[in-house]
């Protein structure tokens, strides 16, 4: 009967704090794509996203961005061999804080996507940018069908998001 009461409170505790449906390791992912948010929403909306606050929800919560998977979002990118799951940090005026390769299948992805280098250029990129590999994204190896796809699949959805989601500034 302890353990039930404790269960429950532990959900209840999550349900106030917003934190329904994130996990330890997607709340790491999160916190590094969003270092100043307080809490996350659970994956929610078309397309399927979490939203990043900062504040307390009694002193006020903002909203400071969103956070999508890139296999979530249609049309679904290939690398060589199969989707690459990409979590992709948006802020609310569409710019990227970052994006964290959680998972492929790439035979070349281990010296390409998986390098720190390849997802530190997403930071501060604006959706607007054209997000060409040689050309504003560097390739950083020789899998360029992986880091094509990768790099187009973060594109593809942080655009779709920002034209459900995001006002432009001059409409504010």
């Amino acid at each position: 009967m302890k353990a039930m009461a404790f269960a429950l409170a532990l959900l209840v505790a999550g349900v106030a704090a917003g934190q329904v449906g994130v996990d330890a390791e997607l709340r790491r992912q999160l916190d590094d794509l969003f270092p100043a948010a307080t809490s996350f929403s659970s994956k929610e909306g078309d397309p399927p996203h979490f939203k990043a606050y900062a504040g307390s929800p009694r002193g006020g919560r903002r909203l400071i961005g969103y956070a999508f998977w890139t296999t979530e979002l249609e049309p679904l990118e290939r690398g060589y061999d199969g989707p690459i799951k990409i979590l992709t940090g948006v802020d609310t005026d569409g710019v990227l804080t970052g994006i964290v390769v959680a998972d492929h299948y790439e035979p070349y992805g281990y010296f390409s996507i998986d390098l720190p280098r390849y997802a530190a250029q997403f930071v501060r990129k604006s959706i607007r940018d054209p997000f060409r590999v040689g050309n504003d994204i560097d390739a950083v190896s020789t899998a360029t069908l992986t880091v094509t796809s990768a790099t187009r699949a973060v594109r593809n959805g942080a655009r779709r998001l920002a034209r459900r989601l995001i006002v432009p500034p001059e409409a504010r």
